[in-house]
């Protein structure tokens, strides 16, 4: 990175570390993010030292760009929280402190590995079942919708392959521009961490040692942890990117393969309430996508239940009661318009 450039990154941290710290008004995570302004405006004096030494004069002041402006207005609006994964890409570190903290009495560094396995594992199976659940109801509406119009079944069964594929295509390419974006994100943000390391280890740590602190360790031990993880750097990178960032690297994952699994999750739920329009026929075959779905919209608010910690058979009664809802509104649609187009 060129050091021009390098220092209006660190001024612009500088400037919306004070912004945040102005909306932390009164907590300890003032004090915290007005120290870590004073080290963002520390290393951009570094990189002003370097560009005086290449023959020219830095900046005489900071003005932020138009960007800058408009996250700092929207932070003073929504509050930090919401607006922690811009703050991250605008190089604003601790967005960690808005997340879950590790279970009590649990060591910072040491909740990495089982958090990671946790959370990958969890995420996955959960998007799953969202991913069922959400070409199960949309897909059951649009035939139900269909079907009362008093629609062919040539035309239902039509109607319910393109709402397949149609959802499912679009699920896939919204999961792949989401998880590549999220990646691009955090491999630039890795890259600058990276080039800082090499410029002011010392700072780093200076940095994370603060930010462990804002966590509850006491500073002499948050000195030294940070001061132990910033010697190695390929551990320094992991640890600055969960407790500067607040990002999982391992629960990034492949956008191809995100889409993928989006793409058939979607299409099994979608598949469910049209499968018996391909076996059966007739009054059956309705009867068949009510049956069908309603059983699947029970299993998959059962499974849901696996995330939330209530009972299944309520997390059951809930989903067959919203999807139901969802089929039962798109019919009386359709057989409306059937009636006055008819």
């Amino acid at each position: 990175m060129h050091a021009l450039d390098a220092w209006r990154e660190e001024m612009c941290s500088a400037y919306l570390y004070r912004v945040v710290s102005d909306e932390e008004s009164g907590t300890p995570r003032q004090l915290l993010f007005l120290e870590l302004a004073r080290a963002a405006e520390e290393q951009a004096g570094i990189w002003a030292e370097q560009i005086r030494r290449a023959g020219a004069a830095p900046p005489a002041g900071y003005r932020p760009d138009l960007r800058t402006r408009l996250v700092a207005r929207l932070v003073r609006a929504l509050g930090v929280a919401p607006m922690r994964r811009v703050l991250a890409a605008m190089k604003v570190r601790g967005m960690s402190l808005y997340h879950a903290p590790a279970p009590h009495g649990m060591p910072v560094s040491a909740d990495f590995k089982e958090r990671r396995h946790r959370t990958a594992d969890g995420g996955n199976l959960r998007a799953a079942v969202f991913g069922v659940n959400d070409g199960l109801v949309s897909n059951a509406s649009l035939i139900l919708g269909v079907a009362g119009a008093g629609t062919e079944p040539t035309l239902i069964v039509l109607s319910g392959a393109a709402g397949l594929l149609a959802g499912a295509l679009s699920m896939a390419a919204g999961e792949y521009v989401s998880v590549r974006a999220q990646k691009e994100f955090f491999e630039y943000q890795i890259g600058l961490e990276r080039e800082e390391l090499k410029q002011y280890p010392k700072e780093e740590a200076a940095e994370l040692a603060l930010i462990y602190t804002a966590k509850g360790v006491p500073r002499e031990e948050a000195q030294r942890m940070a001061e132990r993880l910033i010697s190695d750097p390929d551990k320094a990178l992991d640890t600055l990117a969960r407790e500067e960032l607040g990002l999982n690297p391992e629960e990034l994952g492949s956008p191809l393969g995100a889409a993928i699994s989006s793409f058939l999750a979607f299409a099994v739920g979608a598949a469910i309430p049209l499968a018996p329009y391909l076996l059966l026929s007739g009054e059956i075959a309705l009867t068949g996508t009510l049956l069908v779905s309603a059983v699947s919209l029970f299993g998959v608010g059962s499974a849901l239940s696996l995330f939330t910690g209530k009972p299944a058979w309520r997390g059951g009664l809930r989903m067959l009661a919203i999807g139901g809802g969802a089929g039962l509104t798109t019919w009386l649609i359709g057989r409306a318009l059937g009636v006055a187009l008819g």
